[in-house]
């Protein structure tokens, strides 16, 4: 159990290794030190047979002789190296064929060992090194994702609103302006709602600022299942929020305004007491690229003023 012991040692885990080797005395004596190790190997006998093997489900490690029958370890690994980059080859040669070693470790092998063995437990001693390499690729992989990962959580929190988690001012004002020249160089449409909730001051004097963040909160939970996927719903500051719909007229976008406003306006929002709701509504301005504007302040102002309108005019509409 000398291999197995050696690698309980060293902390090693279970590897599936391919092993192509065609001598089979070899073979089975390479098969047998790695397997008492505690690796699970698949024996071959030529570089093709392992390479049809690897071809079904890649193996993170590879052990080839260098020469073979038709195909040889130097064939083999550059068949390995186009179908899985990270996986790590090594090669096997005599001492005369140190040539062959250089030029494999040129072509992307990890290491080589060279026949006939002085003790087998070189063969554990460079498969342990390989094991290293992979391990130390994962963590770094492993690492690596995390971190991007993190930088994507950051991202996402960096561009929402704390209260709605609706996207912010800030990222409206970009995404708008990308969505500008996308339209612009498309010959595209889009429309702007902009949207204020009306006596919300009075709302919270009566309620507490509790009950308000609250009735923000189901106003962004509102808004963002009315959005389709390609639309942007942002809290634009205070009670007021906005919607950048892709590919929307004029004529739709009223439509889809009075479809929010309808559903505002029959959404209980919790008041002070136990149990108690009470009612909110939406007053809506809407603009379109590129009827009503050609840039974002054009666009923003025709929408404030439509919704000023609807302000006038008695609010809970459509401006």
């Amino acid at each position: 159990m000398r291999g197995r012991e050696h690698q309980i040692e060293r902390g090693y885990t279970r590897m599936r290794i391919l092993l192509a080797e065609d001598e089979s005395t070899l073979r089975n004596v390479i098969t047998q030190v790695l397997a008492d190790d505690g690796h699970e190997v698949t024996a071959t006998a030529s570089g093709e047979e392992a390479l049809e093997i690897f071809r079904k489900k890649p193996f993170p490690l590879v052990l080839t002789d260098i020469v073979m029958g038709r195909m040889s370890g130097l064939e083999l690994l550059k068949e390995v190296r186009l179908i899985d980059l990270e996986t790590l080859v090594v090669v096997m040669t005599s001492h005369a064929s140190l040539d062959s070693a250089l030029a494999a470790l040129r072509d992307g092998a990890h290491d080589y060992v060279t026949k006939p063995f002085e003790e087998l437990d070189m063969i554990s001693s460079v498969i342990n090194r390989a094991i290293d390499k992979i391990r130390l690729q994962s963590d770094l992989k492993k690492k690596t994702q995390e971190l991007e990962e993190l930088n994507r959580t950051l991202r996402e929190k960096a561009d929402r609103d704390g209260l709605t988690n609706l996207h912010n001012h800030r990222y409206f004002r970009e995404t708008l302006d990308r969505e500008i020249a996308r339209a612009s160089r498309h010959g595209r449409t889009f429309s702007l709602i902009l949207m204020d909730l009306d006596r919300f001051k009075r709302f919270n004097d009566t309620y507490g600022h509790l009950a308000g963040d609250a009735a923000l909160r189901t106003i962004g939970s509102i808004l963002r299942s009315s959005c389709r996927a390609s639309t942007v719903a942002a809290r634009y500051g205070g009670e007021e929020f906005i919607l950048l719909a892709p590919e929307v007229d004029a004529e739709r976008s009223r439509v889809y305004a009075e479809a929010i406003r309808e559903r505002v306006e029959t959404t209980p929002f919790e008041g002070r007491a136990s149990g108690e709701t009470v009612s909110l509504t939406l007053s809506l301005g809407v603009s379109t690229f590129p009827q009503d504007g050609k840039d974002a302040e054009s666009l923003i102002e025709k929408a404030d003023k439509a919704l000023y309108r609807a302000k006038a005019a008695g609010r809970n509409q459509v401006g």
